[in-house]
């Protein structure tokens, strides 16, 4: 059975992971017949939000004890993570894909990418094992094969500003409808918009679906 990497970044769309959208890459990924293997940064989230409200509280929280919730405990700091351990790595989307995995949020196409998330997917393509890349996280993905001169083919759906930034960066940007996806085969990179759209969670479901069947397929 194919292991494959989930890699999150809290718990919230606002502040960490999209949880509908890691609820639906753990989904797939057992339709698939592959088994998950939870990971996170342990570092304080960029910020944390009352997802009520949508206002930034001061208070401080870890992105891996949050993303903990997602996993249902089964998670292990992404600081051991080893990609000799796993066949795919897939990175759901939310806030904090380009708050606490990068700084893309804040940086735009100049942003920098946390030191374990670098590395971590430097051995992945190194070892040519599949990514996935889902919503916003493309655009951390963006910045990795951009500095590596890697004209990986991406998508964040339709959105102009932030296809423009993946382009800047070096990627290739291609537009997709919610319920489809991007293959890169050549770098075995797959990407959907997901949330990127205002869409439902149907369609999303559907997006993330092939996206994750894509990413074991090239395994």
């Amino acid at each position: 059975m194919s292991k494959v990497g989930v890699c999150l970044s809290g718990c919230g769309f606002l502040d960490g992971s999209e949880i509908q959208e890691a609820v639906f890459t753990l989904l797939a990924l057992d339709q698939a017949g592959a088994t998950a293997v939870c990971c996170a940064p342990e570092m304080p989230q960029a910020q944390v939000v009352n997802h009520a409200t949508q206002d930034r509280v001061g208070e401080q929280r870890d992105a891996l004890v949050e993303a903990a919730r997602i996993a249902r405990g089964n998670i292990i700091p992404l600081s051991r993570m080893d990609a000799r351990s796993i066949d795919a790595l897939i990175f759901p989307g939310g806030y904090g894909a380009a708050q606490n995995l990068c700084t893309f949020a804040v940086d735009g196409p100049d942003c920098s990418v946390n030191y374990e998330v670098e590395t971590l997917v430097a051995d992945m393509l190194e070892m040519k094992k599949p990514i996935g890349v889902i919503c916003i996280a493309p655009a951390m993905m963006a910045r990795l094969v951009g500095k590596r001169n890697i004209a990986a083919k991406l998508t964040i759906g339709n959105d102009p500003g932030t296809a423009e930034a993946i382009t800047k960066m070096g990627a290739t940007h291609c537009d997709c409808p919610v319920t489809e996806m991007v293959v890169d085969e050549e770098n075995k990179i797959v990407s959907t918009p997901a949330y990127m759209y205002d869409a439902t969670p149907a369609q999303v479901f559907e997006g993330v679906k092939k996206c994750v069947d894509e990413v074991v397929r090239l395994i």
